[in-house]
């Protein structure tokens, strides 16, 4: 077990990744220093200085790991008896398939006054870039797999651009990028997805790569639909605890 001031967590806030690499290393009882690189300059500064490109990681004085992939959390703390099974690459696909139409459906039911009004607090993100980041992540899959790009956080962690203003925008790439996921899967020979994948952060099969896309998607969706709901805002297609399940989502819908 290591001590609390040991390994240290380097978070901001509406970080799905970063969420869930929190709840991970409390359900499997390593304690850890939480650090919002948001609100701690300090904290900010010691990212840099460990030469970390992004957040979430996961620090042990001068050692860190990214937590893109929760496999390598586990093994950073010598934890891999708390890694399950991942659902099958076709049942990933479909969930994903699904997630993608309930989201990108959902944008036209986003009301002007909302649209680029801050979705939570503490984070710069409106409804509107919330909405084009699940676009981005799906942008981000297909160029990784396609094209081979290895820092894929350039495509989907980056800002929206300035030509991002309407729901017109959004949904002008969001539907085109999924007609190519879809062609991609249609087309995928090897479908069981152990296809090696050089990443920034190492070497993932595909499989892995799948999944995290699936469930980084589905949790802002989740985000969305919870949002809008508390407005009372009617939207076309929903998502069920049945469409999330299997998915290594975090509890928290947003820290």
């Amino acid at each position: 077990m290591e001590a609390a001031s040991e390994i240290s967590v380097f978070w901001q806030p509406g970080c799905s990744s970063c969420v869930r690499t929190k709840e991970f290393l409390t359900k499997i009882g390593v304690p850890f220093k939480s650090i919002d690189v948001l609100a701690d300059k300090t904290g900010m500064q010691e990212l840099k200085r460990l030469g970390a490109r992004s957040v979430p990681i996961v620090s042990r004085g001068n050692e860190f790991t990214y937590a893109q992939s929760i496999e390598d959390v586990a093994k950073f703390v010598n934890r891999m008896d708390a890694i399950s099974d991942r659902l099958p690459p076709e049942q990933l696909f479909a969930k994903w398939d699904k997630i993608l139409d309930v989201a990108f459906t959902m944008v036209p039911a986003i009301p002007d006054e909302l649209l680029h009004a801050e979705v939570f607090p503490g984070r710069e993100r409106s409804y509107l870039h919330l909405s084009y980041h699940v676009v981005q992540v799906v942008d981000a899959f297909v160029q990784t797999v396609e094209e081979g790009l290895e820092d894929w956080t350039t495509v989907a962690n980056i800002e929206a651009p300035d030509w991002i203003n309407t729901r017109e925008d959004v949904l002008r790439e969001a539907w085109p990028l999924k007609e190519r996921l879809d062609r991609w899967w249609e087309t995928l020979e090897d479908k069981s997805c152990t296809r090696i994948l050089k990443m920034f952060y190492g070497e993932h099969p595909l499989h892995q790569f799948l999944e995290r896309s699936t469930w980084h998607c589905a949790q802002h969706t989740r985000q969305l639909l919870a949002r809008l709901e508390e407005h009372g805002i009617d939207v076309p297609k929903k998502l069920d605890q049945a469409d999330y399940a299997g998915l290594p989502m975090p509890k928290g819908l947003w820290e």
